[in-house]
């Protein structure tokens, strides 16, 4: 058997892992899109590094894009086959992916008219709205801690991994030659403490496991909570400098997070009494999943819905779903708050946010999470003076801050905590995936001295194999 890693390879973005087997099958872990790589992006989402046609089965660990986000293009290049999720997985993933679709086609239409005065070919998008509508039919859901069939010889299971709702780790039991091989994917891991899920689980002991690495260097600061964080940022950029607000935030995980903050604000009669606004129809449909799988909060959140059945509502909460809506918000000149699409600012509407107000000094830009360094989230916290938004030049005079630990991923703690359960000396190999190099060269040294015997750094397309 071997195993190729195709995507999140020394990068934290666009997870795909291929499994080859000894009878030829293949099995793809993940299909992710390539996120804030800059001019490289869109070359690394078209080019898989395998033929799709030969793969039989998909099995996806959670629903983020950098994870499902190239579903509709493998089809599209003649996947058939069966894509294994968790029932929550299924119902975000199709959201996801339908707006990721509208997000390229409004965007390829901008460019094409640029393209068109300058008498150049004309670009397609790596997928339309119609491409995402039929991969949901090949979504099959599963439990978690059950085991499933995958193909002949290879059996599945998923246990949460407390990232997102119905984010999991992938674990595998595959036979050849009469011997059998146990794979984890570890897909992203969430954290011990967080506000609304439940924590990782324990898993089986595995002979070889994919690890995330994002924050293998880092552990979170765990000293003051999110919504006094929040508060400091809200009464700084709002009430003393009168401005905007505008925090680009993930539409599934991040900003549930930010709206349960804002309301437990609420409910302590802290909340400043501003208007609020989710600028995101995807965030607002995704907020509407997460109310329906209360299955997968943690007893904290489960007592708070005893006395308050909406954790996700507060006053002076406003929704924005239509492009004119969104655009009325350019000409407000503040205090107010604006949450919007994409955490790293790369895509959606919160580019066209930025656009219109980082040249106020007056206003403030809040990353919650991590951001690619070549993404437009990567060069402001980087302290550019000057970005490029649209093809446009903007200098930066609004203030950019962040708050890293907000993240939906687990530091290292939480990361080496996830792996305690298992006996180091039967794990032939560990594979760090799904991180910056430097990050990850970091982590390698304290996993070795945790025990570990093999911990590898994959490059991208690089195959090995596994006995």
């Amino acid at each position: 058997m071997k195993i190729a890693f195709h995507g999140a390879a020394r990068t934290v973005t666009g997870s795909k892992h291929l499994l080859t087997l000894k009878n030829r099958k293949k099995i793809l872990l993940d299909c992710g899109m390539f996120q804030g790589m800059g001019k490289e992006t869109d070359l690394l989402n078209r080019t898989f590094g395998f033929d799709p046609k030969e793969v039989e089965v998909m099995i996806l660990s959670h629903a983020h894009i950098d994870h499902s986000g190239l579903i509709p293009r493998l089809i599209s290049e003649g996947f058939a086959g069966k894509i294994f999720c968790t029932s929550a997985t299924k119902d975000l993933t199709t959201i996801m992916l339908r707006d990721s679709a509208e997000i390229q086609e409004g965007d390829i239409k901008y460019i094409n008219k640029r393209r068109a005065a300058e008498g150049l070919p004309y670009l397609k998008p790596l997928y339309t709205v119609e491409d995402a509508e039929k991969a949901t039919d090949h979504f099959i859901e599963q439990p978690y801690n059950q085991w499933f069939d995958v193909t002949e010889g290879v059996q599945a299971m998923y246990t949460d991994a407390g990232h997102i709702i119905g984010s999991a780790a992938v674990h595998l039991r595959i036979r050849e030659d009469g011997k059998e091989i146990r794979i984890t994917f570890s897909g992203d891991i969430g954290r011990y403490r967080d506000v609304i899920l439940k924590s990782p689980e324990n898993f089986p002991q595995a002979d070889y496991i994919i690890l995330e690495s994002t924050y293998g260097n880092s552990l979170h600061d765990n000293n003051l909570t999110t919504p006094d964080m929040v508060l400091r940022w809200i009464e700084k950029a709002c009430l003393q400098k009168k401005g905007k607000l505008i925090i680009p935030a993930f539409s599934v995980g991040r900003t549930q997070e930010l709206l349960y903050a804002f309301n437990q604000l609420g409910l302590e009669n802290r909340l400043p009494d501003l208007d609020y606004y989710v600028d995101s129809p995807l965030s607002v449909e995704a907020t509407e999943i997460v109310k329906n799988h209360p299955e997968y909060f943690n007893k904290r959140i489960q007592q708070v819905m005893k006395s308050d059945n909406d954790p996700f509502s507060f006053k002076g909460l406003k929704y924005v779903k239509t492009v004119e809506q969104s655009k009325q918000l350019n000409f407000m000149n503040g205090p107010l708050v604006i949450i919007s699409a994409s955490g790293m600012a790369d895509a959606g509407r919160v580019q066209h946010h930025i656009s219109n107000n980082i040249e106020n000094s007056r206003n403030t830009i809040l990353f919650t999470g991590y951001c690619e360094p070549r993404s437009l989230g990567g060069r402001l916290l980087n302290g550019d003076k000057e970005v490029s938004i649209y093809g446009v030049q903007h200098e930066v005079h609004a203030e950019i801050g962040s708050i890293r630990s907000m993240s939906a991923h687990g530091d290292y703690e939480d990361m080496c905590q996830w792996l305690a359960c298992q006996d180091t000396r039967q794990v032939k190999k560990l594979f760090l995936v799904h991180g910056e190099y430097e990050v990850q060269q970091e982590f390698r040294r304290r996993l070795l001295k945790k025990g570990f015997a093999d911990v590898e750094i994959p490059d991208q397309h690089y195959e090995t194999g596994l006995s």
